[in-house]
């Protein structure tokens, strides 16, 4: 729980009563590597906050191929936030790629305490804010880098990912295929870059 009171206190002033009221609706789930916490078909009733492990969410397309939409490691959360907010079926699927805990809030509860509480209110609206920002900045370097640009950006953001996520996975989620990952890896190695 001190992770998530730590990564609340980040982002918004709250009190005692605060995190005693978010202590008190939040429950301690383990997910065993390559269980999914959700699957296409059904609606998510849960935001998930990442204590330990790594986790995607992912939809599957109409070639039959996986196309990650978003990774999550410690201290982040996780939800497909379109079938959580609309309370309608889920075309995302959110599966963990290591032994996870998380922190489950169901939907219910999350809308009682950001009624209650204005600087819970607060945090939530921050991180789903951060979020938006990351995702139109990834849109932004799809369409403007290169390649190989792409790859750079991500990696020099975010080396922890690099290392724990498979590289078919990587290519998916930064819009390559495998084969296309490999060349550039390939040649930065040759380059030393």
């Amino acid at each position: 729980m001190e992770r998530l009171f730590e990564h609340i206190n980040k982002f918004s002033e709250v009190s005692e009563e605060d995190l005693k009221l978010i202590e008190s609706v939040v429950s301690k789930k383990v997910i065993q590597k390559k269980d999914h916490l959700l699957t296409t078909g059904h609606k998510c009733h849960h935001k998930y906050f990442i204590l330990s492990g790594c986790m995607r969410s992912y939809f599957v397309n109409k070639k039959g191929a996986e196309q990650i939409v978003n990774f999550g490691i410690e201290n982040w959360w996780m939800t497909d936030y379109d079938s959580f907010v609309n309370e309608s079926i889920s075309h995302i699927n959110i599966q963990a790629l290591e032994n996870c805990e998380v922190l489950r809030l169901s939907k219910s509860d999350f809308d009682d305490i950001v009624s209650i509480s204005p600087a819970l209110n607060n945090y939530f609206r921050v991180i789903l804010e951060k979020r938006h920002i990351a995702d139109q900045r990834r849109i932004q370097y799809m369409f403007n880098m290169s390649g190989e640009e792409i790859f750079d950006h991500f990696n020099n953001s975010n080396p922890d990912f690099v290392q724990r996520i498979p590289q078919y996975m990587l290519a998916s989620y930064l819009g390559f295929t495998p084969e296309f990952l490999s060349k550039i890896r390939k040649k930065k190695a040759e380059t030393g870059s």
